[in-house]
């Protein structure tokens, strides 16, 4: 039996993209990671990317609005470890290169976006919160 392709708790959404691989980045108004399995990774608005252990790493903020996103580049050919859609709207990814992307809700925008193999798709709402497509499985959006 798989793991499901998104798993729900109380404060989060675990989106299942354990084990797959950045393949290609690509930038214009927002930054992009595309994974092997075709799911996408959308960041429009300013986030954190830090590296090493939480205690004692430093962040940078790259904003892709401005292309400002140079230091995402050593993303490419990680693998994606943990993948967590906290309902407030933020986002936390964590990588086998020791990469951490943390990316927040934006007040007037949709800060990032993730469409998952299978069809599902998730969407940090403005000012909080998320919008969730399970995909094939589900089929109806759910407000978070």
């Amino acid at each position: 039996m798989s793991e499901p392709l998104l798993t729900e708790h109380d404060d989060r959404w675990i989106m299942n993209l354990r084990g797959q691989d950045v393949t290609r980045i690509s930038i214009d108004h927002r930054l992009t990671l595309l994974l092997d399995s075709d799911a996408r990774i959308a960041l429009g608005c300013p986030f954190e990317l830090s590296q090493g252990s939480k205690r004692t790493a430093e962040s940078v903020v790259l904003d892709p609005g401005r292309q400002n996103v140079a230091a995402a580049l050593g993303l490419f050919g990680a693998t994606v470890v943990s993948a967590v859609a906290f309902k407030t709207g933020s986002m936390r990814l964590v990588f086998d290169n020791g990469c951490h992307l943390n990316c927040r809700a934006h007040p007037d925008y949709e800060a990032w976006e993730v469409l998952g193999p299978e069809g599902w798709r998730i969407v940090s709402g403005p000012g909080g919160g998320l919008a969730v497509w399970p995909g094939h499985a589900g089929g109806r959006k759910a407000e978070h």
